[in-house]
């Protein structure tokens, strides 16, 4: 009997974590939300390519508008009963960069976000990269192309109420979703590393770059629901692909220096299958 009831105890084990967690197909919504919102993460170059003099230190930061998502793919139901979800919980993202020179036109990249609530979001979320530039001259001219090799990753996560916000909060239906007086505490967790190479051209005219580029991604996103009920019952569960994604990617942008010691830019970052980012940068210069 002590033996039966152990396996009982097993099998009821088991199924809680086979419900709490949710394995969901690319193609679902839930996995195309979960692809849309790592494209903005992505921690791509944040001026056109240059070989950086070795223990130079750019100091810098970046914002970008986060569109929204098509409404069709916000209503969700393959992990739970079918609504829509809140997923907008910032119109913009942003954060600060640092990029300190090495020697033979190596460079490494650190961005560090902390858990500071913007509008409805709280991000935690650390980024590097490494990258290597050369230059290649054009004649007797100072201007020329600049190649740049680039790896970079993104991991950590971003809190706020995505399943049940206070605007859908409901104590009248005990078996609906959203049945409580708290707002969910729901976690996303944008995964990813990648790689890219980018090809840069100074004409020689006011310190005026362009360089366009191009690079395949990682992600592995995954988004932890946090919801507890008017009832005690907590809902943990656990959204994520059935196995990781490559996202190939393009970009394209203008960098100008400043005195050498300002540089303002903008950039185009596309991942045509999920999404298409606007980017404004700006940095200080240490050398």
């Amino acid at each position: 009997m002590r033996r039966g009831l152990f396996i009982l105890v097993l099998l009821l084990t088991a199924q809680r974590q086979a419900i709490a967690q949710c394995r969901v197909p690319t193609n679902s919504n839930e996995g195309k939300l979960l692809a849309f919102y790592t494209a903005p993460i992505v921690y791509s170059m944040a001026t056109a390519p240059e070989v950086p003099l070795p223990a130079s230190i750019r100091i810098g930061a970046e914002v970008e508008y986060i569109p929204k998502p098509d409404p069709a793919i916000e209503q969700t139901g393959r992990c739970f009963t079918q609504k829509s979800e809140h997923t907008s919980l910032s119109p913009v993202f942003g954060r600060p960069r640092i990029t300190i020179g090495g020697p033979f036109g190596f460079a490494i990249e650190a961005a560090y976000l902390p858990p500071v609530t913007i509008a409805r979001a709280t991000p935690n979320l650390f980024s590097f990269a490494v990258s290597h530039a050369h230059h290649f001259a054009l004649g007797p001219v100072s201007s020329g192309t600049t190649l740049m090799l680039r790896v970079h990753g993104t991991f950590g996560n971003v809190k706020g109420a995505i399943t049940c916000p206070e605007s859908q909060l409901q104590q009248t239906a005990p078996s609906s979703p959203c049945y409580g007086t708290s707002p969910s505490k729901d976690t996303f967790h944008p995964d990813m590393f990648g790689g890219e190479i980018a090809a840069g051209f100074t004409p020689g005219v006011r310190g005026i770059s362009f360089y366009g580029g191009a690079g395949v991604n990682r992600i592995d996103p995954h988004f932890q629901v946090g919801f507890t009920s008017q009832s005690g019952s907590v809902d943990m569960t656990q959204v994520e692909l059935e196995k990781p994604l490559y996202r190939a990617a393009v970009f394209g942008g203008l960098t100008a220096v400043l005195r050498q010691i300002l540089d303002v830019g903008a950039q185009v970052y596309s991942v045509p299958a999920d999404a298409t980012l606007f980017r404004l940068m700006g940095g200080i210069r240490i050398r």
